[in-house]
């Protein structure tokens, strides 16, 4: 498709900000008004409209495709996105380590045992650890705290931790991500610590490494949406 439009524009609506495009006021793909709540966030949207060139490239708007979700999918059942993420918490990555006497049960002490740690001081929860594949169930109460956390989030940061928690497969790197001062990189070296530790040991090729890459470009830009919608 040729591009259609010749002012990219960002102003103030009924409840939050939107883009325009030559003063008409984009929808979201399920047809309702793309209004979002912060001018950072529209921002956000605006710059991919502006990035594109004659012909357009369907594939270079993963904000407003995690926009879209937001207002359309996530605002309408909060609740089932939070007990999907939930199921993560249960099973989270960084809980389950190898056997103690593997090589890599030291790797994953080392990377993952300091974030979960600070992860459970700052929700006021206990994470229990595995050795193996058995699994072992979280406690109640930290099952009930990370719910009403997760409960108490807006739509569209909600629709961001859904692709942070579900790239990383842990509820602790995708909700760690959200905080102000994280350490992204720290974050997806622990999030793809095992793929990583594979790599070391039998090597790899460009195709993997290509996926790995487009991996981290999303969890990174899966941040930059969740702190542009914050307030």
């Amino acid at each position: 498709m040729k591009r259609f439009w010749k002012e990219v524009a960002v102003e103030q609506a009924e409840g939050g900000w939107r883009v325009t495009l030559d003063g008409r006021p984009i929808k979201t793909q399920g047809g309702a008004p793309q209004v979002v709540p912060t001018q950072a966030l529209a921002e956000l949207l605006a710059a991919e409209w502006r990035a594109q060139g004659e012909e357009i490239d369907p594939t270079a708007f993963a904000a407003r495709d995690l926009a879209d979700y937001a207002i359309d999918m996530v605002a309408a059942d909060p609740s089932a996105i939070a007990d999907k993420l939930m199921r993560y918490g249960e099973t989270d990555t960084l809980c389950y380590r190898a056997d103690p006497d593997e090589p890599l049960h030291k790797r994953q002490w080392a990377e993952w045992e300091p974030l979960l740690t600070t992860f459970e001081g700052r929700e006021g929860v206990r994470m229990e650890r595995v050795s193996g594949i058995v699994h072992k169930p979280q406690r109640a109460e930290t099952l009930a705290k990370l719910t009403a956390r997760l409960e108490a989030l807006d739509a569209f940061t909600l629709a961001a931790l859904e692709v942070l928690t579900s790239l990383s497969a842990s509820l602790t790197v995708g909700l760690s991500a959200l905080e102000p001062n994280a350490k992204l990189e720290t974050l997806w070296r622990a999030a793809e610590l095992e793929e990583a530790w594979q790599v070391e040991l039998w090597g790899s090729d460009w195709e993997a490494e290509e996926r790995r890459e487009r991996r981290k470009a999303d969890f990174l830009r899966a941040v930059e949406f969740a702190r542009a919608a914050k307030p």
